[in-house]
């Protein structure tokens, strides 16, 4: 092969490294940010949602419409808090129609409706529900009657829901240090009203139902229960607390105990709602902790980070694999470009070489030929 084509090969292969390295360098940046960004749930949040942005800006218009469609003022006021972080200017009236929403849902009658509805039946869906649900916990109604209820059903020889009446047993005690710290466990009391109602609702996600689930099993005695249950009064809380807190196993209850805390603290941050939709995803405690991160950074934009995202929100969920090809593609067609770069320089310098040595040569012919002439 001549070196000219040679030459022409091997500049031809920079210039397709080139090539190949524009196309897949966006790719092979964001997928190293994502690498670099997977054990910090906001940055990697904060990463996705931009993705997700530039793909489709509308997606948080829509969500708004959707929330709003819904009446789920919570969730449009996460998005319209989301748009203004990101500055995403909303449709005229977008505003407006978010704020007298909340404002309706904030009504001092329908807080006091939903507070009430939460005391009596113990579900939650927002903060007011939620505060029901707490106080009545706090005067340990609420966890009497869910042991009592799932303690029946054991010693009935039926199917108890083992995941509540630990629950509920480990709120016992927990009232009890709410108590005597002055409200200093109330994000833990809390986080357990959360973690009990999601469950008697179904919107406990089932990694962390079989998880939770698992770790109550050890919380509480049966036998010791189920002679509690056979005594039990809510007239006499004071005497059903006792027997029930002899058969709480409290040295097995720190993993429920730290799940209810990082609860808590996502319910602080984001709202009940924002917790509740945490729990319906999360795959174990690990997911809740990493969301009580995510919402001490975020916020209030918690609840739209995750409904864009899903369990995304919380751990890099992409394909490892697929984010490392792009980082290998972009190195292999750096590596091409260079290789190509030095096999050139070389033949260059290989057929100057050649033609230096051609030229002397040449030079010391004429002058050989001159000289036997003369």
């Amino acid at each position: 092969m001549k070196p000219a084509r040679r030459i022409g090969l091997t500049l031809a292969a920079a210039v397709a490294s080139v090539a190949v390295f524009a196309v897949v360098w966006p790719h092979a940046r964001d997928a190293a940010a994502l690498f670099q960004a997977q054990d910090d749930p906001p940055q990697l949040s904060d990463l996705l949602v931009d993705s997700a942005l530039r793909n489709n800006e509308a997606v948080i218009g829509d969500g708004i419409a959707r929330a709003l469609e819904a009446n789920d003022a919570d969730l449009a006021k996460s998005f319209a808090d989301l748009a203004q972080d990101k500055g995403i200017k909303l449709p005229p009236g977008v505003t407006e129609r978010v704020d007298a929403a909340v404002a309706d849902e904030n009504s001092a009658a329908s807080t006091a409706r939903r507070f009430a509805a939460g005391f009596v039946t113990g579900e939650v869906n927002d903060m007011a529900s939620l505060s029901g649900t707490v106080a009545g916990d706090l005067f340990v109604y609420g966890d009497i009657r869910d042991v009592v209820r799932e303690g029946k059903r054991l010693a009935m020889g039926e199917d108890a829901d083992q995941l509540v009446l630990g629950l509920a047993s480990v709120g016992l005690v927990v009232t009890a240090a709410t108590y005597v710290s002055v409200g200093g466990a109330t994000p833990v009391r809390a986080g357990l009203s959360m973690v009990k109602d999601a469950r008697k609702v179904g919107r406990l996600g089932a990694g962390l139902t079989e998880w939770a689930g698992r770790s109550a099993r050890g919380v509480v005695d049966a036998p010791m229960l189920q002679q509690a249950v056979a005594t039990a009064s809510i007239t006499r809380p004071s005497q059903t607390i006792s027997a029930m807190k002899a058969a709480f196993k409290a040295e097995k209850a720190g993993a429920l105990v730290r799940l209810a805390k990082d609860v808590g603290r996502v319910g602080e941050k984001a709202g009940t709602k924002g917790a509740l939709d945490v729990l319906r995803i999360a795959d174990g405690p690990k997911d809740v902790a990493r969301a009580a991160k995510l919402a001490e950074s975020k916020g209030s934009q918690t609840r739209a980070i995750v409904k864009i995202l899903g369990r995304g929100a919380l751990l890099l969920t992409a394909g490892a694999f697929n984010l490392a090809w792009w980082v290998f593609a972009a190195l292999l067609a750096l590596f091409g470009f260079i290789t190509s770069i030095k096999a050139t320089t070389e033949r260059l310098t290989l057929s100057w070489i050649q033609r230096s040595k051609l030229k002397r040569a040449r030079r010391e012919l004429a002058a050989a030929q001159a000289q036997h002439a003369i």
